[in-house]
Protein backbone atom coordinates (compact mmCIF):
# COMPACT_ATOMS: atom_id res chain seq x y z
CA UNK A 1 0.00 0.00 0.00
CA UNK A 2 1.49 3.37 -0.93
CA UNK A 3 2.35 5.81 1.81
CA UNK A 4 3.21 9.47 1.75
CA UNK A 5 5.78 11.15 3.89
CA UNK A 6 5.71 14.83 4.75
CA UNK A 7 8.56 17.13 5.65
CA UNK A 8 6.39 19.08 8.08
CA UNK A 9 7.08 19.30 11.78
CA UNK A 10 6.54 15.92 13.49
CA UNK A 11 4.21 17.68 15.96
CA UNK A 12 1.67 18.70 13.30
CA UNK A 13 -1.32 16.40 12.91
CA UNK A 14 -2.29 15.25 9.44
CA UNK A 15 -5.60 13.71 8.39
CA UNK A 16 -5.99 9.99 7.79
CA UNK A 17 -9.22 8.83 6.20
CA UNK A 18 -10.36 5.27 5.56
CA UNK A 19 -13.47 3.39 4.67
CA UNK A 20 -14.55 0.50 6.87
CA UNK A 21 -17.65 -1.61 7.20
CA UNK A 22 -20.23 -0.39 9.72
CA UNK A 23 -19.93 -3.62 11.74
CA UNK A 24 -16.19 -3.07 12.13
CA UNK A 25 -16.69 0.57 13.09
CA UNK A 26 -19.28 -0.45 15.67
CA UNK A 27 -16.90 -3.05 17.13
CA UNK A 28 -14.15 -0.43 17.39
CA UNK A 29 -16.56 2.06 18.96
CA UNK A 30 -17.70 -0.46 21.58
CA UNK A 31 -14.11 -1.34 22.51
CA UNK A 32 -13.11 2.33 22.66
CA UNK A 33 -16.10 3.14 24.85
CA UNK A 34 -15.22 0.31 27.26
CA UNK A 35 -11.76 1.84 27.63
CA UNK A 36 -13.08 5.40 27.89
CA UNK A 37 -11.33 6.47 24.70
CA UNK A 38 -12.39 8.11 21.49
CA UNK A 39 -12.48 6.05 18.31
CA UNK A 40 -9.45 7.93 16.97
CA UNK A 41 -7.41 7.47 20.15
CA UNK A 42 -8.29 3.78 20.29
CA UNK A 43 -7.32 3.22 16.66
CA UNK A 44 -4.08 5.19 16.97
CA UNK A 45 -2.99 3.29 20.08
CA UNK A 46 -3.83 -0.05 18.48
CA UNK A 47 -1.92 0.90 15.33
CA UNK A 48 1.11 2.08 17.28
CA UNK A 49 1.23 -1.20 19.25
CA UNK A 50 1.04 -3.19 16.01
CA UNK A 51 3.78 -1.13 14.37
CA UNK A 52 6.13 -2.04 17.22
CA UNK A 53 5.66 -5.72 16.34
CA UNK A 54 6.80 -5.34 12.72
CA UNK A 55 10.30 -6.74 12.25
CA UNK A 56 12.95 -4.54 10.66
CA UNK A 57 16.10 -5.45 8.81
CA UNK A 58 19.35 -5.75 10.78
CA UNK A 59 20.69 -2.71 8.89
CA UNK A 60 17.77 -0.52 9.91
CA UNK A 61 18.00 -1.75 13.49
CA UNK A 62 21.75 -0.99 13.58
CA UNK A 63 21.12 2.52 12.20
CA UNK A 64 18.43 3.08 14.83
CA UNK A 65 20.79 2.05 17.64
CA UNK A 66 23.56 4.23 16.23
CA UNK A 67 21.25 7.24 16.20
CA UNK A 68 20.25 6.57 19.79
CA UNK A 69 23.90 6.38 20.83
CA UNK A 70 24.92 9.51 18.93
CA UNK A 71 25.10 12.76 20.90
CA UNK A 72 22.34 15.27 20.30
CA UNK A 73 23.16 17.82 17.63
CA UNK A 74 22.62 21.39 18.84
CA UNK A 75 20.09 23.42 16.89
CA UNK A 76 18.28 26.69 17.46
CA UNK A 77 15.16 25.09 18.92
CA UNK A 78 17.18 23.00 21.38
CA UNK A 79 19.30 26.02 22.36
CA UNK A 80 16.16 28.11 22.95
CA UNK A 81 14.58 25.36 25.03
CA UNK A 82 17.66 24.85 27.16
CA UNK A 83 18.06 28.59 27.82
CA UNK A 84 14.42 29.18 28.78
CA UNK A 85 13.62 29.15 32.49
CA UNK A 86 11.16 26.49 33.58
CA UNK A 87 7.80 27.82 34.84
CA UNK A 88 8.46 26.37 38.29
CA UNK A 89 11.81 28.21 38.46
CA UNK A 90 10.14 31.52 37.62
CA UNK A 91 7.38 30.95 40.20
CA UNK A 92 9.87 30.78 43.08
CA UNK A 93 11.17 34.32 42.41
Amino acid sequence: MPTSHTRKSPDISVPLNMRIKPATRNLIDRAAELLGKTRADFMLEASERRVEEVPVSPEIHAEYLARLDAPAQPNERLKRTMSTKAPWDEASL
